[in-house]
């Protein structure tokens, strides 16, 4: 873990907040809902914008991740070890990863996906958005973290 933990949470949880705000945007669900008329939040009936910041967010999240796995693998550890719950994170993470990078080829002009493929995608995408959220509030309640003391 980095020595400013609670920054590094910090930015974490505001990158998955970013993440599944502007990802639930990309199905024209805030307009419809009056979500963007709340004050500050007009961008978010924007599609365009919405899916910018999207990208922006994987990014963050990407960088993230590979800071950490990167920190983890090189360090000494300080008799800590990953738990139980953090292999399910990571196999759903991985998915959305797979399945996000997968969006993005969709997007470009040159690559084309068949109609059933780019369903599957978007619906297993969905799925394991789903699937880490509901892990992540579950390990939450349950108090299981990330790493241990072994």
């Amino acid at each position: 873990m980095p020595e400013n933990r609670r920054l590094f949470k910090s930015v974490y949880l505001f990158a998955l907040i970013v993440m599944v705000f502007t990802g639930f945007g990309q199905m024209p669900i805030y307009k419809r809902y009056s979500i963007s008329d709340i004050p500050g939040l007009g961008w978010s009936a924007d599609f365009f914008t919405v899916h910018v910041v999207h990208y922006l967010g994987a990014i963050l999240l990407l960088a993230l991740f590979a800071y950490m796995i990167t920190a983890y693998l090189f360090s000494d550890k300080n008799g800590m070890t990953l738990t139980g719950s953090a292999y399910v994170r990571m196999v759903f993470l991985a998915g959305l990863i797979v399945t996000g990078l997968l969006r993005v080829l969709k997007n470009l002009p040159d690559i084309s996906f068949s109609p059933g493929f780019t369903l599957f995608i978007d619906i297993t995408h969905l799925g394991f958005t789903m699937l880490f959220l509901m892990s992540a509030l579950l390990f939450l309640i349950l108090k299981r973290g990330w790493v241990v003391s072994r």
